[in-house]
Parts: structure tokens; C-alpha cells; sequence
């Protein structure tokens, strides 16, 4: 699947916030979605790993999540932005989010293409995400591997931890 000619895959600026607040809002519910004021610090600490999905101006979808040396995700990295080490083995995901009007056109794959590519190429080990049982199978697409239910409880919820390593 590829995006219109006109789109292209950038990283996140401090003017995206309000758009991406919007779409983290129609995603998750509210006890999963990242608040506007974590999603502004997570912009803060760590522009470079959020990947944006546009056509010059509309936000179709993102992904954003810090990297570490730590090889779990664990649910004070959601909004703890200063853990992120910029050189950290482990490009971890804590959201992949698809505005509504733009899902189930392949483009969320696409963009976590441009992730892996991006973290293989920043030297990674790899990188780790939780998911909900229904979508285990979307990301072993991808090559992650279900490591089973995850420690984290996020939002009251059970969540699979997915490694994906290089």
C-alpha cells in the first residue's frame, strides 16, 4: 500500500499538538488515550519518534514512542517523556493511531514500515509494543512476536507485550 503522491512521512513539530490530541481522543478511550498535556511533553522530550502520516496538512496517522535501554515497556514510560534516551537500544511503541476517516487503507503499515526501517537505521535492537488480543495478529505481520500478557495494565486493560528484534 502506498500513500497519495501528495503525502509524506515527517516527524512531529510543537504545532502538531492539537491535531494529534485530537486524533490520540478518537483512537483510545479515555482511560487508554495519552492526555494532550503528555502528548505536548512527549513532543518536547522526543520529536524524533513521533512519525506523522500527512498530506501537507492532514494528520491521517502516527506513532510515537520513546527509545531506552529497558527492555519492557512498563506503564510509567507513558508519561514519564524523561526516560527517553535518545540512544537507547529499544525504540519503544505506545501508539499507533489512525484518524477515523483514514483507516483500513494500510496506512498505519505503512507507517510502522518507516518505523522499523527508521529504528534498524538508528542502530535499535528493536522495538517493543503493547496491543489488545485482536491485534497480535496485525503486528506479527511485521515480524513482532507475542511475548504474552504484559505486565502493563494501562487503562485497566490486558495488554500483550510484542518485541520485534533485529
Amino acid at each position: 500500500m502506498t500513500a497519495p503522491e501528495t503525502w509524506t512521512i515527517r516527524h512531529a513539530a510543537p504545532a502538531d499538538l492539537d491535531a494529534l490530541a485530537a486524533i490520540e481522543a478518537e483512537c483510545f478511550p479515555a482511560a487508554e488515550a495519552a492526555s494532550r498535556d503528555s502528548l505536548q511533553a512527549r513532543l518536547q522530550s522526543y520529536p524524533e519518534c513521533f512519525w506523522l502520516l500527512t498530506d501537507g496538512g492532514a494528520i491521517a496517522s502516527f506513532i510515537n514512542g520513546f527509545a531506552t535501554d529497558r527492555p519492557d515497556l512498563t506503564d510509567d514510560m507513558y508519561d514519564d517523556a524523561t526516560q527517553h534516551d535518545p540512544h537507547g537500544q529499544w525504540q519503544m511503541i505506545f501508539g499507533v493511531d489512525t484518524a477515523p476517516l483514514y483507516q483500513h487503507h494500510g496506512y498505519a503499515s505503512m507507517l510502522m514500515q518507516q518505523v522499523i526501517e527508521d529504528s534498524r537505521e538508528r542502530g535499535r535492537k528493536g522495538l517493543v509494543l503493547t496491543c489488545k488480543d485482536r491485534l497480535v495478529g496485525f503486528y506479527e505481520r511485521f515480524g513482532y512476536r507475542d511475548e504474552g500478557i504484559s505486565e502493563s495494565t494501562h487503562g485497566n486493560v490486558i495488554w500483550h507485550q510484542m518485541r520485534l528484534t533485529f
